[in-house]
């Protein structure tokens, strides 16, 4: 099933609850942007792409739910619900231009308020069927560097919980899989929310892939003792040079494979390219509540002091040097990135 749907009956957003999966399995309802605000910044829905749809299913509920009585009062209290999404979350990009479509797609309908409205509730639908479709286009050219018995590192999660289906770096590695490529995945637990051990485990036990959990450390070690073919992850936001955004970890993991020679991607939509930055240097970073990283406990035992502080940057940014390829659905883009990835991008 999708991670997100859109209830016409209900008129609610529903979303899986990521923060308790593989423990239990929930989806809860949202009836309005702010509590879809609410859902991205405590992370209930995580993933790039995933944020970006929901952010547009919420401001289709804010067009819904306003109380304008013209058009251009609709169009003001659309453009508060953008500033209050667009501030749930600030690194991954395909949340901005989610609420960038949804308010042109506002200031173009040419009718009145019901009309509007209407038109933002399509165009949420539209995106999220068109996540879909990107993700198995992404699927087909990523699959195709994947050779039969490769081992793979993969970080984070990119499966279909990180965006409305299929998935972006998951998606390659069971689009592999169903073509009877006999694989074996290495899990990054990707602390401190786990997201790698939690969710990366769970998806791949559903298709039934071979893999192991390891620790975020271990990678090194397996690609210096040559147990490693591929890295993939995902990203999200894309420099103009082709500096990757991307769940804390993915630099230190980019190193260790570059120093041992193994082939590195990043998998995404080409929403998540940001033509306007020209280097990774200018990806604002987003750092979470040190509570995820003092708050873990060993045989019910908190593992820091209780004075402990802590640093949590959620993310950082690849140098594109050290990748081997961007895998969009348009095709590889391969060095020199800031050539290739403009060229791609402006077909």
């Amino acid at each position: 099933m999708r991670t997100i749907t859109w209830d016409d009956e209900q008129k609610q957003l529903k979303m899986i609850d990521q923060r308790i999966l593989p423990a239990q399995f929930e989806i809860l309802a949202f009836s309005d942007y702010q509590e879809v605000a609410k859902a991205i910044s405590t992370m209930v829905v995580r993933g790039a792409p995933a944020i970006g749809i929901a952010a547009a299913f919420g401001m289709a509920l804010a067009a819904l739910n306003s109380k304008a009585r013209s058009i251009s009062d609709l169009r003001d209290d659309l453009e508060l619900a953008g500033r209050i999404l667009n501030e749930a979350r600030p690194t991954a990009v395909n949340l901005s231009w989610a609420v960038s479509k949804m308010l042109a797609e506002a200031a173009q309908v040419e009718g009145d308020i019901s009309d509007v409205k209407e038109a933002l509730l399509s165009s949420a639908k539209c995106m999220a069927d068109e996540d879909v479709a990107i993700n198995k286009q992404m699927a087909a050219y990523g699959a195709a560097l994947i050779e039969d018995g490769d081992n793979i590192v993969h970080h984070c999660n990119t499966g279909a919980l990180a965006t409305v289906d299929w998935g972006t770096a998951l998606g390659v590695i069971r689009l592999a899989h169903e073509q009877g490529k006999k694989i074996h995945v290495f899990v990054d637990e990707t602390r401190p929310r786990l997201q790698g051990a939690r969710l990366t485990a769970w998806e791949l036990s559903q298709y039934g892939i071979s893999y192991d959990v390891i620790a975020d450390g271990a990678s090194g070690f397996l690609m210096r003792t040559k147990q490693v073919q591929k890295v993939f992850f995902g990203a999200d936001r894309v420099a103009s040079n082709g500096d990757v955004a991307n769940k804390i970890g993915s630099y230190m993991l980019a190193l260790a494979a570059y120093d041992n020679g193994i082939p590195l991607y990043a998998v995404f939509p080409t929403s998540t390219v940001d033509l306007s930055l020209q280097s990774g240097d200018a990806i604002d970073i987003e750092e979470r509540d040190r509570d995820e990283v003092l708050d873990i406990q060993y045989h019910n035992r908190q593992v820091c002091p209780a004075d402990a502080s802590a640093r949590n940057p959620a993310f950082d940014v690849t140098p594109h040097r050290l990748i081997s390829g961007l895998i969009t659905e348009k095709g590889i883009v391969y060095p020199p990135f800031y050539k290739n990835l403009s060229q791609i991008m402006q077909a």
